[in-house]
């Protein structure tokens, strides 16, 4: 359960920031990741160089702004920091000793999906399956593709 189940708490998220519409669906990423990379702020585990990770973070997300791949930068960023403060003792929720590892497990899979795109997982599903029209990663909409080209 240590590995599961933050894998399906990141695709929880994917799923679930996939009803929002392009261009919000960026930006509130954006103001996400910046959230999570001062979570550890409180702590302060790891001395002056939380503010440094902050700071990196903070960068990351306001260029994410307009860049999907800034936001999977930030999320990269955050699950090394993860891993540090899982090794040094200092998890990121202080009475749950093993949050920063499934933290670290959780948000590769949201940075996965950043850095290709972030498109909407429900509507591509929707448009890979034929269940009505899909929507672009632009927000124009899209026909499914047919499986029965050949038939006139």
């Amino acid at each position: 359960m240590t590995i599961v189940l933050p894998i399906l708490i990141g695709l929880v998220f994917v799923v679930l920031m996939s009803l929002l519409k392009e261009p919000h669906r960026r930006r509130f990423n954006a103001v996400f990741v910046a959230g999570a990379g001062a979570a550890y702020l409180s702590g302060g585990g790891m001395g002056g160089w939380e503010f440094v990770f902050t700071a990196a973070v903070t960068y990351c997300a306001y260029r994410g702004l307009e860049s999907w791949t800034f936001i999977g930068i930030a999320w990269l960023l955050h699950t090394g920091w993860d891993v540090v403060h899982h090794v040094k003792g200092h998890p990121i929720i202080p009475f749950a000793e093993h949050s920063s590892l499934g933290c670290a497990i959780c948000d590769p899979v949201i940075a996965l999906w950043c850095l290709t795109g972030g498109r909407s997982v429900i509507h591509a599903t929707a448009a890979r399956w034929g269940r009505g029209q899909g929507v672009s990663s632009t927000g124009e909409k899209v026909r499914p593709v047919s499986s029965r080209r050949w038939l006139p």
